[in-house]
């Protein structure tokens, strides 16, 4: 398939779209899509977009999706949920190579390099969706040459749940950009909630019983001069992360302000 030449009368009707390439269903609940990414496009690894579908009504459905491809990728893949009743994941869920996205072209967030200060260890705690701005951030060479540890903490209710996040990890050892620099350096660690598994706890409990620490033989707690955390997940799970991060000394930075830990809070899903 000729993406430009299936791009441009498309986007003479609709100049935000970009072209489906690919699509992988890992759950019934689960997706991940690539599309066409914008020559104009410059992001910084960990940043969202919106992404949406034109309405009923002639406006379009929009909602933040963060980029799980690293800056340097030809093309841009997110990764998302599927609500049945859900004004837009019901629709999205259905796309296929060929379907044209809105993709609205200005990157934000707060889950970037520039706004934490430097450390040894960098921590990356999600749930459920949560893991794409990981995706991207593992996947680009920054995140390896400012870090000697890189740990990415995820939790599911369900082992189906963590596919995406482990066939990412697992890609990564035969990466020819990031593997030898992942080797050694980073460390994952997946858990469930509700079905029983290899693993199992809630990032925040794992973490404040020391487990983790245990299971990765790496030394605990967090301390602010070491360590520099990335939060992404519900609104619960955000708030309570902060809690236990500040309660061990670490502050919230922002990219105008950077400090220990970053808090994605457009995130939902």
């Amino acid at each position: 398939m000729n993406m430009e030449t299936t791009l441009a009368p498309v986007q003479r009707a609709l100049p935000d779209a970009q072209i489906v390439t690919e699509v992988t269903h890992w759950s019934e609940q689960l997706f991940s899509f690539r599309v066409t990414r914008p020559q104009s496009l410059r992001f910084r690894s960990g940043e969202f977009v919106m992404i949406g579908l034109p309405g009923e009504n002639g406006k379009p459905l929009l909602r933040a999706y963060s980029i799980a491809s690293p800056a340097w990728d030809d093309t841009l893949e997110f990764y998302s949920i599927k609500v049945p009743d859900g004004p837009l994941t019901s629709r999205l869920q259905h796309i296929r190579p060929g379907d044209a996205v809105i993709l609205r072209p200005k990157p934000v967030g707060t889950l970037v390099h520039d706004a934490l200060k430097p450390g040894w260890r960098l921590w990356m705690l999600a749930t459920g969706t949560g893991v794409a701005p990981f995706a991207s951030l593992l996947r680009d060479p920054e995140t390896y040459e400012k870090y000697d540890r890189v740990i990415l903490m995820h939790t599911c209710r369900e082992q189906v749940e963590l596919a995406y996040g482990a066939a990412l990890v697992k890609g990564l050892e035969d990466d020819p950009l990031i593997g030898e620099m992942a080797a050694g350096k980073l460390h994952y660690y997946p858990t469930t909630t509700r079905e029983n598994g290899p693993r199992m706890g809630r990032i925040t409990d794992t973490l404040a019983s020391g487990q983790v620490f245990a299971d990765l033989g790496l030394p605990g707690p967090l301390t602010a001069e070491t360590d520099r955390v990335m939060v992404c997940g519900s609104l619960d799970f955000n708030r309570d992360v902060k809690a236990l991060l500040e309660g061990w000394g670490l502050h919230e930075g922002a990219n105008s302000d950077p400090a220990e830990f970053v808090v994605e809070k457009a995130f939902v899903g």
